[in-house]
């Protein structure tokens, strides 16, 4: 198998205008234990074409560099591509739905393809119910930033 893909979602009484600005590197910055970014571009504004590198962290084995694919703000919706040279490509998307006026949907997709054995490995290994206990994590750690549960 050389592709996989996994959605999931979780919903999370916070204004999504608030929620949102956490899916980018500055943002991640906040919340997720541990994330750090290289920034390459001179800049914390995203875009399209934005690029920045991440070295072994969330399933990287090695370093692996992101390019915002889509960035729609208006929409709540960043795509991104994770290159991670000789192993895997990464489509990663993060789709937020406003709910009510402080209650947020997102809806997280990752969808990798192999380039070499390493690849075919990981994705292997990256199972639904792997993805499911991953991005609870996510809901978890949003949970703790917003003093929403201890």
């Amino acid at each position: 198998m050389n592709t996989v893909m996994h959605t999931k979602s979780f919903e999370i009484a916070v204004p999504v205008a608030q929620l949102f600005p956490l899916f980018s590197p500055e943002g991640e910055k906040l919340w997720v234990p541990g994330w750090d970014y290289q920034n390459v571009m001179g800049t914390t504004e995203l875009s399209e074409d934005y690029v920045f590198v991440t070295k072994a962290h969330d399933h990287s084995s090695e370093t692996a560099v992101w390019i915002v694919k889509k960035y729609e703000p208006a929409n709540y919706y960043i795509q991104f591509y994770r290159v991670e040279a000789g192993e895997k490509v990464g489509i990663v998307t993060v789709d937020c739905t406003k709910l009510a006026p402080a209650e947020t949907r997102v809806a997280v997709t990752y969808e990798y393809v192999a380039l070499s054995t390493a690849g075919e490995n990981f994705i292997e290994g990256f199972t639904a119910e792997f993805y499911r206990t991953f991005i609870d994590e996510w809901e978890t750690l949003l949970l703790k930033y917003f003093g929403l549960i201890a």
